[in-house]
């Protein structure tokens, strides 16, 4: 058989969870994505998108082997870690990775305070499964199996966030959320991550409109998203970590002019699977 990788949506909304009736059909959890390589679980942010996906995963039996690439440690992007089941289970093993905290802070270290009082009852040593901390240096090249490669590159965020590149069987997905741009001047990080890939999932909080009232809040608009989309030759745009304000209809619209600019353009979906 030829090696099958997947895409699952757990939370596509940025800053703060935002559910209820007008967010129901997108969403409103924060950042968490599932990517299966064959039987190998690669998850990418541990927003409250995390809660079902743990839920998910301990149901079925998967994550045993389970490596969570972290994009940045803000709230949005953490907060769902000590409610994660896998983390509980002894049979598992669990890698932790990070590459924006370096040299300051650490990944292990972001993780005790979530998980401290008076934030949280629980320190992350109640996790049960084998759990390991990874900090590395942006601009990395990982390799998490012997078939699965990780490219990573520094993007443009407060505090700094990391984006990736992951490679299995011939294919590729780039993860660029959380990265702010400069006008007429495209991002080369992102442009390198993006290339020719076969899914891009890309940070579209804004429409350009917005931007320009917010340009160092370390957000990306889906015009912006389209244009480097286009120039990296890559193959299926989904935009991502939308507006928490957001709501259903307004999605909606966005979707359809994004589509129109880039046929095929996408929003992802909470629950929504797509496979290469």
């Amino acid at each position: 058989m030829s090696p099958q990788i997947s895409v699952t949506f757990w939370g596509v909304r940025g800053s703060i969870a935002s559910p209820g009736p007008s967010t129901q059909r997108y969403g409103g959890n924060t950042p968490c994505i599932e990517i299966q390589c064959d039987d190998h679980t690669v998850v990418i942010d541990a927003g409250t998108g995390i809660r079902p996906l743990g839920v998910k995963l301990a149901q079925q039996g998967k994550g045993k082997n389970l490596d969570l690439l972290f994009t940045h440690t803000h709230m949005d992007h953490l907060v769902g870690l000590p409610f994660f089941a896998p983390a509980y289970n002894p049979q598992n093993t669990i890698r932790f990775w990070a590459g924006h905290l370096l040299p300051e802070r650490s990944l292990e270290g972001a993780c005790r305070h979530l998980m401290s009082d008076p934030l949280f009852p629980v320190p992350p040593d109640v996790f049960q499964a084998k759990v390991s901390f990874i900090d590395f240096d942006e601009n990395s090249t990982i390799s998490l199996t012997p078939e699965i490669t990780v490219k990573t590159a520094p993007l443009d965020h407060p505090g700094r966030a990391t984006g990736y590149r992951i490679e299995y069987g011939g294919k590729s997905i780039a993860v660029v959320t959380d990265t702010a741009h400069v006008p007429d001047a495209p991002n080369n990080n992102a442009l390198k991550l993006m290339h020719d890939a076969d899914i891009v999932i890309y940070d579209a909080m804004f429409t350009e409109e917005e931007f320009k009232d917010r340009p160092d809040w370390g957000h990306s608009t889906w015009e912006e998203g389209i244009k480097l989309a286009n120039m990296a030759s890559a193959k299926q745009l989904v935009l991502f970590h939308h507006d928490p304000s957001r709501t259903d209809e307004e999605m909606d619209k966005i979707v359809s002019e994004a589509s129109k600019r880039r046929p095929g353009t996408i929003a992802a979906r909470e629950g929504e699977t797509l496979t290469l």
